[in-house]
C-alpha cells in the first residue's frame, strides 16, 4: 500500500482513533491486513532506544535496560493522563505513536525521561517524535492493530515498516528530542519491578526477533509468520514463559531500588524506606491472600499471567517464550532457511529465565501491564544477533 493509500479522514488531532479500534483476540491472526489502520495524518510516531546497550548487558545491567525501554511508556501515559495510545515496549527502548494535540506532553515526557535515565540509571536514552508525513514521504507507513492480550488490556501492533525507518532516523540524528534540564523527573508513578525472576519450566527462554529480509515479500513473510506462531502456539502453554499460578514474589524485591529511583520528591533513602515498607506489607497479603479493599492477591495474580506482554508484532514479529530445546531448534532451523532465501532475517537468544516490569496505576483494577523480556540479554541481545546478520 503506497502513501497515497493511506489518508486518512476526520479530525487527525483526534485522539479516539486508537481507543476507538475494535480488538482481535488471536495472536494467529496478527498479519492480518484487514485488522490494521493507518494513523491520522499530523500524527507523530515515538522512539526511544539505550545507547551500547550490549555494553549494559554484559555489565548484568539489564533489568536497569528494561526499566528504562518501560519509563518511557510509564511516563508517555501518565503525561497523557491515562488517555489510550498504541505503544510497544522493545526492551531496550520502546515506540508508540500520539495525536497532534498530545505532542507537546509527550515531547516534555521524552525529554524528562531522557534526563532520568542518564542521572538515576546511568544509561544513555535517545529519543525521537517524528512525524508521520515524513514516513509516508519514504513510501512507509504506520499501521495499527489492537491485540487483546486478556480481557483486561491490549497492546498495540505495528505494520508498514514506519517504525523501523523512525528508529533507523532516530539514529542518524534525525528529529531528536533533546534531553530536558538537569535534575528533571517524569511522572513515572505505576512503574515496578517487584517481582522475581521466572525461571525456564520447560527447558530454556527463548528471545526471538524476526523482520522482513532484502528479498521479502509480503506474502511470503507473511506465511512465515503464521507458520512460526502456529508452531509456538501448539507447543505447552503456547510458549507463555509467565507461570500459570504467576511469577514468585520475595522480599525484599528484586527491583527495590530502581522503584524508589522512579519516584518522585525527598531523598533517596527516605524513598527506598517508603518502598521497602510498602513492598512488605503487599509481600505479606501476597503471602497469606489476604484481600486489601478492592485489592485481591489471588485474583491480582491471574490478571499479571493474563496481561503479560511476551508477544508482538512492531514491524517484525518479537517473542519471548518458555520452550523445550527441540522448538527453539525446529524455530532455528525454519528461519535458517528463510534467511538464506531471503525472506527473513532474525535474532535468537537463549538463556535460562526471563523478567518482567510491571506498570500498575491501581493494584484494584485489572488493566495493569506486564512487559517481559528474557532476564540474560533477551531482545537487546536477539538484536544483535540480528544485526550480525548484516555483517
Amino acid at each position: 500500500m503506497g502513501a497515497s493509500d493511506n489518508q486518512v479522514t476526520g479530525d487527525p488531532a483526534d485522539g479516539a482513533f486508537y481507543s476507538a479500534m475494535p480488538v482481535f483476540r488471536g495472536f494467529a491472526n496478527l498479519m492480518d491486513p484487514s485488522l490494521y489502520r493507518p494513523v491520522p495524518d499530523g500524527w507523530l510516531i515515538g522512539v526511544a532506544d539505550i545507547v551500547q546497550s550490549t555494553r549494559a548487558i554484559a555489565d548484568n545491567r539489564y533489568k536497569a535496560v528494561n526499566m528504562a525501554g518501560a519509563a518511557v511508556i510509564a511516563s508517555v501515559t501518565n503525561a497523557l493522563e491515562s488517555r489510550d495510545f498504541p505503544f510497544a515496549f522493545g526492551g531496550d527502548g520502546a515506540s508508540f505513536a500520539v495525536s497532534p494535540q498530545d505532542a507537546e506532553r509527550a515531547r516534555e515526557a521524552l525529554a524528562a525521561t531522557a534526563t532520568w535515565v542518564k542521572e538515576d540509571l546511568n544509561l544513555s536514552l535517545r529519543v525521537a517524535l517524528v512525524p508521520i508525513e515524513a514516513i509516508r514521504a519514504q513510501g512507509l507507513d504506520v499501521r495499527v492493530a489492537r491485540y487483546a492480550a486478556s480481557p483486561h488490556v491490549s497492546y498495540a501492533m505495528f505494520s508498514g515498516g514506519g517504525l523501523a525507518w523512525a528508529e533507523a532516523a532516530m539514529k542518524r540524528g534525525e528529529f531528536t528530542v533533546p534531553m530536558a534540564a538537569p535534575g528533571a523527573h517524569p511522572d513515572l508513578t505505576g512503574l515496578s519491578c517487584r517481582f522475581s525472576e521466572m525461571p525456564a519450566e520447560r527447558g530454556l527462554i527463548l528471545s526471538m526477533l524476526i523482520v522482513p529480509g532484502a528479498a521479502s515479500d509480503s506474502a511470503g513473510f507473511r506465511r512465515l509468520i503464521e507458520e512460526v506462531v502456529t508452531l509456538v502456539e501448539r507447543s505447552p502453554g503456547a510458549g507463555r514463559p509467565v507461570p500459570s499460578s504467576g511469577p514468585h514474589m520475595r522480599w525484599p524485591t528484586p527491583g527495590a531500588n530502581f522503584e524508589a529511583l522512579a519516584q518522585r520528591g525527598g531523598p533517596l533513602f527516605v524513598r527506598r524506606l517508603g518502598v521497602h515498607a510498602f513492598t512488605l506489607f503487599a509481600y505479606i497479603l501476597f503471602r497469606l491472600n489476604i484481600p486489601a479493599g478492592g485489592f485481591v492477591p489471588k485474583v491480582y495474580m491471574q490478571q499479571v499471567v493474563e496481561n503479560s506482554d511476551f508477544r508482538k508484532y512492531d514491524d517484525g514479529l518479537r517473542m519471548v517464550l518458555d520452550c523445550r530445546p527441540e522448538l527453539a531448534d525446529a524455530l532455528e532451523g525454519r528461519l535458517a532457511a528463510a534467511a538464506a532465501a531471503g525472506t527473513a532475517r532474525y535474532g535468537l537468544h537463549r538463556q535460562d529465565a526471563a523478567m518482567m516490569t510491571c506498570f500498575t496505576l491501581s493494584a484494584s483494577r485489572p488493566d495493569h501491564f506486564h512487559f517481559v523480556d528474557g532476564a540474560r540479554g533477551g531482545y537487546a541481545s536477539a538484536a544483535t544477533a540480528l544485526k550480525a546478520t548484516l555483517n
